[in-house]
């Protein structure tokens, strides 16, 4: 868990601790009813966003997705879009890897003529 999740989790516990005591304090002893009543909105506002995003991030892996050998997740062989997604992502690659090797010559050249890198136009 990454520390902005760890700081959230927490500030929400903290949220229901202190809004929680407030609403019995506020009600039970005080017998203000629209303090009490605040505590228990951002009392109950809290708990269902916990319910929320607890149950966002335990969202069961979909059954299409598997777990290649580096880890990463794969699709399933038949959806194009992913198919289509990855034919792209190292079709890029490749050509990245290509404009790299030209920079690399070009530098090369421009070192054996005893010109700078930059000094070339």
């Amino acid at each position: 868990m990454s520390s902005r999740a760890k700081f959230w989790w927490t500030l929400a516990a903290v949220s229901l601790v202190v809004n929680g005591a407030g609403a019995w304090y506020a009600l039970l002893l005080k017998q203000e009813w629209m303090h009490g009543g605040i505590h228990l909105a951002a009392f109950a506002l809290t708990a269902y966003l916990i319910a929320i995003f607890r149950t966002r991030g335990r969202r069961p892996a979909d059954e299409s997705l598997g777990v290649d050998g580096e880890g990463m997740q794969s699709a399933a062989l038949g959806d194009p879009r992913m198919e289509q997604l990855q034919q792209s992502v190292d079709a890029i690659a490749i050509e990245v890897e290509r404009i790299g090797e030209a920079q690399r010559f070009n530098a090369k050249v421009a070192a054996q003529q005893g010109e700078g890198p930059g000094e070339r136009r």
